[in-house]
């Protein structure tokens, strides 16, 4: 007797997504999709299952995935921040196909899906490597470091490590205008934050009172927003968790991101 189909809804984080993934090989439930708890539903002829984020049996997958194959980790939390539509499912499939071989080298190269996440895996890894070699930083008068991106993936979370090891002794602040979150370095620690930028509009009449002499080049678009205020009175450090799962990163020696 066939099981019904299901497609399961999680909170659109890693951790959630790795959640998913425990509780279909639990269930050993037929999922035909996963899919974040913003979009639409599709799939008028499956069942629906929330999934809740558990770090504890999201810690199980990841460390499955990495107990099977360093480089499958890498490209599974890679191809994850490439955001690609239905990468969840792919992933899933993947994921199953890696589980199912007796060892790494069992793994079907020549795989339609497995080829696609090694390909995309390589895209987020060169948009990483971009961003490092070409973000930025404008001097504020608060002495912080300013940059705003806008990469084709989420790369925030894999570019930490670099901008933390090259810039120690500044504080500095990239921040992603797509989604509208950034990444802070306080000397101490990098952490992840939110700010308020309902204020930001397009000033282009007037030059922005924020920056050293010199740096007045900078974009107009964030002259009213740092006008006449400390940049950390602005900050909102409110951990996302869904972008980096900081438990378990610790394991991934040269992808080790400190948060």
């Amino acid at each position: 007797m066939m099981k019904n189909s299901k497609t399961f809804i999680y909170d659109g984080s890693f951790n959630g997504f790795l959640t998913a993934v425990f509780i279909a090989f639990e269930e050993k439930a037929n999922v035909t999709d996963i899919q974040k708890n913003d979009q639409g539903q599709n799939g008028l002829f499956s069942e629906t299952e929330t999934i809740f984020t558990n770090v504890e049996k999201a810690k199980r997958v990841w460390n499955g995935i990495r107990n099977k194959s360093y480089n499958a980790i890498t490209n599974v939390y890679f191809a994850f921040l490439s955001e690609t539509e239905g990468i969840e499912y792919m992933l899933y499939s993947y994921i199953q196909k890696l589980m199912a071989a007796k060892g790494y080298k069992q793994v079907d190269f020549s795989d339609e899906t497995v080829l696609y996440i090694s390909q995309l895996a390589r895209k987020v890894g060169r948009e990483k490597h971009r961003m490092e070699a070409f973000v930025h930083f404008q001097l504020t008068k608060d002495d912080i470091y300013f940059a705003n991106i806008e990469p084709d993936f989420d790369v925030l979370p894999l570019i930490s490590k670099h901008f933390r090891n090259r810039y120690a002794d500044q504080q500095w602040l990239i921040y992603d205008v797509k989604r509208k979150y950034g990444i802070f370095y306080d000397l101490e620690r990098v952490e992840i934050v939110s700010l308020n930028l309902s204020e930001v509009h397009f000033n282009r009449t007037q030059k922005s009172s924020v920056f050293s002499d010199g740096e007045y080049d900078y974009q107009e678009l964030w002259s009213n927003y740092f006008k006449s205020t400390h940049i950390k009175s602005r900050i909102n450090r409110k951990l996302h968790t869904q972008h980096i799962p900081k438990r378990y990163w610790k394991y991934l020696s040269e992808k080790k991101e400190a948060v």
